[in-house]
């Protein structure tokens, strides 16, 4: 089926004993160009075997990527789906939900079955099977078999989060099998590259096979932007260059200079980490609003090994105090002493008030920052991998440069969750031990 036409076909050939309890209607004629819109013809045309597309915030990825599984899966009747993200708790709202908007977009949602226990989508026609999993629960993935037809696509999406090729190849292998003729299997990869130090960068942009079709995209092939949105682009380009790069024109993510090399993903468990002697946890807090989020963080320190266990986080824009009040308390984090940032008095004394009675303002001063950053810089610190959004803060958060020389100044972005940390280590005390190699160093 050509996908460049003016008016193309989506054809749903019924089975004889369900096509009069389905639908009298047997075909539905969309125009591809208007449904998808421009800058996606490749990405639409190509049956390779890895289809992978970076791009910024607003491209079309995601939502282009659901509507060709939709379209696909309807014009392959033996084709079924697989669709992957790092954790399975993320897919209800995010590729379930953009997999549903596909179907009433195209003006099928009726032939289709979206179900929530089990979670999977079902092509009701035929009994084709979009299913979706997680990293966190690998078993469920290696051993899956399908009623109808065959496995041949898979979607993984935010794959930026899988830090581990591995478990990518495991999931790589599961595809196989001969297809009938005219089929042909197919991963797409979505993501936003938030740092070039990444193994998908290396695999499939520095050095493609020839079974690879890799894609940069961005917001301004969305023509289905408003005028608001894209006026948020424009700030960031004027404001935050670095951060418009990545999250505006799709460019990988720098990661020269980072203010915190000490850093790793790790899994552990909160629960047996706290229950070793001299561990305590600290809690921060970042106030933002409009350009800004609001940056709730969640840490375990473990003195003796000179170690922090990153364990939750919470950013969202736009919350005024009661729904920052809110949002601690349903964290279960309401009596916990938190650490704010001191130079919002105000808010921290309507939190208060407000039943946080033990958050309380950080100290301020000149050399704050740097002198917060080197305590931190004393300790390894272990993100648990649910803390996506300070695992993308600490692969971005760099020194500041002038004529192109780093400076003693880290940038303003990238930084909020970052910031958060820094007012929740405010009351630790510094290593004895952290002091003297710091100085060794010197």
């Amino acid at each position: 089926m050509k996908t460049n036409s003016k008016i193309d076909s989506l054809t749903a050939t019924f089975p004889p004993h369900v096509q009069k309890r389905i639908d009298k209607k047997t075909k539905i004629i969309v125009s591809l160009p208007k449904k998808i819109g421009k800058g996606y013809k490749s990405f639409w045309a190509y049956k390779g075997r890895y289809l992978v597309t970076k791009g910024g915030r607003g491209s079309k990825k995601s939502t282009t990527a659901a509507m060709k599984i939709i379209y696909r899966m309807m014009q392959y009747p033996l084709a079924n789906t697989l669709v992957v993200r790092r954790f399975f708790n993320t897919h209800k709202d995010s590729t379930y939900t953009q997999l549903k908007w596909a179907t009433h977009h195209f003006g099928v949602a009726h032939l289709w079955r979206f179900s929530k226990s089990p979670l999977e989508a079902t092509y009701i026609p035929t009994g084709q099977k979009i299913l979706f999993r997680g990293l966190d629960d690998p078993e469920s993935i290696t051993s899956i078999t399908v009623e109808v037809g065959f496995l041949c696509w898979a979607w993984f999406e935010e794959v930026f989060q899988v830090r581990d090729e591995d478990a990518f190849n495991k999931i790589d292998m599961s595809i196989r099998g001969e297809l009938p003729p005219g089929y042909y299997k197919q991963l797409m990869l979505t993501f936003n590259p938030w740092s070039e130090n990444h193994w998908l960068k290396k695999r499939f942009f520095d050095n493609p096979d020839k079974n690879t079709l890799a894609l940069t995209t961005n917001y301004l092939v969305n023509e289905f932007l408003g005028e608001d949105d894209v006026d948020i682009f424009n700030t960031m380009k004027e404001k935050n260059p670095r951060r418009y790069s990545i999250e505006g024109l799709g460019n990988w993510g720098i990661a020269d200079g980072l203010v915190y090399d000490n850093w790793e993903e790790k899994t552990f468990d909160k629960d047996e980490i706290s229950k070793k002697l001299g561990v305590f946890s600290v809690f921060g807090l970042d106030f933002g609003f409009t350009n800004d989020p609001t940056a709730m963080i969640a840490a375990l320190v473990d003195p003796r090994d000179e170690a922090i266990y990153v364990f939750d986080e919470c950013l969202a824009k736009a919350q005024v105090n009661k729904d920052i009040a809110k949002q601690i308390k349903y964290m279960g984090y309401g009596k916990e002493r938190i650490i704010a940032d001191g130079a919002a008095p105000k808010d921290v004394e309507d939190l208060r008030q407000m039943g946080l009675t033990r958050i309380k303002g950080s100290l301020k001063g000149p050399d704050s920052i740097n002198f917060g950053i080197q305590k931190i810089q004393g300790y390894k610190i272990y993100v648990h991998p649910r803390c996506e959004h300070t695992i993308v803060e600490l692969s971005n958060y760099v020194w500041d440069n002038k004529d192109g020389s780093p400076i003693n100044k880290p940038i303003d972005d990238f930084n909020h969750l970052l910031d958060a940390l820094r007012y929740a280590m405010e009351p630790v005390k510094v290593q004895k031990k952290s002091l003297l190699d710091r100085y060794k160093k010197m």
